[in-house]
């Protein structure tokens, strides 16, 4: 009597032998829900409008159109979200037009809601004293984990989030690559009105967010969409 172990379990033309079974190929991508989108959109924008606070609480400056917002907030004192939703608004042709019109739509909502978010944050949380390399460390993280949230339900914060997403998909270029170039290009703008060390915690915050999207958002590895 043979053992369990011995017994053939697919007809190979040899006694004994055990036929491997072919690996199950992989379904079709499971699309995201509405709700999904939902709680996704929402989530990553409070991620980033809580690193914003946590910037303007160090005097710390972001990249891409954020950072340009927060210049032109510090320069005139009128609103962030104000600035920061209308600088984005001659991106959204491109991401129609290269991205399609639901990346553009969420894109439109993210922006929206980010703005609302840090106008109204302050009203809510209040730190009173942040040292700036915890806030360039912790706030790069945070702001990355917003972005990534964002990206893989289709979806940016405008500016030069959508170019970077635009060059991976197109091209196969990383989105971190590219968001860590623009990004420490915009800080760096800001040496004229901040000073050094702060904007050298700055790029310290761009480079770390970059990084954690280079490493974590690979193009091919999440199927949702």
């Amino acid at each position: 009597m043979s053992s369990p172990l011995s017994r053939p379990t697919a007809t190979t033309g040899l006694p004994g032998t055990v036929a491997v079974a072919p690996a199950a190929l992989p379904g079709p991508a499971m699309r995201h829900g509405r709700f999904e989108d939902a709680q996704a959109l929402f989530t990553g924008s409070l991620f980033v409008s809580i690193t914003l606070g946590l910037f303007a609480q160090a005097g710390l400056l972001t990249g891409s159109t954020a950072g340009l917002a927060f210049l032109l907030h510090y320069a005139t004192g009128l609103p962030f979200g104000a600035i920061f939703f209308a600088i984005n608004l001659p991106f959204y042709w491109f991401a129609w037009t290269r991205m399609g019109p639901e990346f553009t739509v969420k894109t439109f909502i993210s922006v929206a809601m980010l703005a609302l978010l840090v106008d109204i944050g302050p009203r809510f949380i209040h730190i009173d004293y942040l040292n700036p390399l915890y806030a360039a460390i912790a706030g790069g993280l945070l702001m990355g984990t917003g972005c990534l949230f964002l990206a893989r339900h289709r979806s940016s914060l405008g500016g030069a989030t959508i170019v970077s997403l635009y060059l991976q998909d197109r091209y196969g270029i990383r989105a971190g690559k590219v968001q860590m170039v623009i990004d420490c290009t915009v800080v760096l703008l800001a040496l004229w009105v901040v000073p050094f060390e702060r904007v050298a915690y700055s790029v310290l915050a761009a480079v770390v967010m970059s990084v954690f999207l280079w490493i974590s958002h690979r193009p091919g590895r999440y199927a949702g969409n």
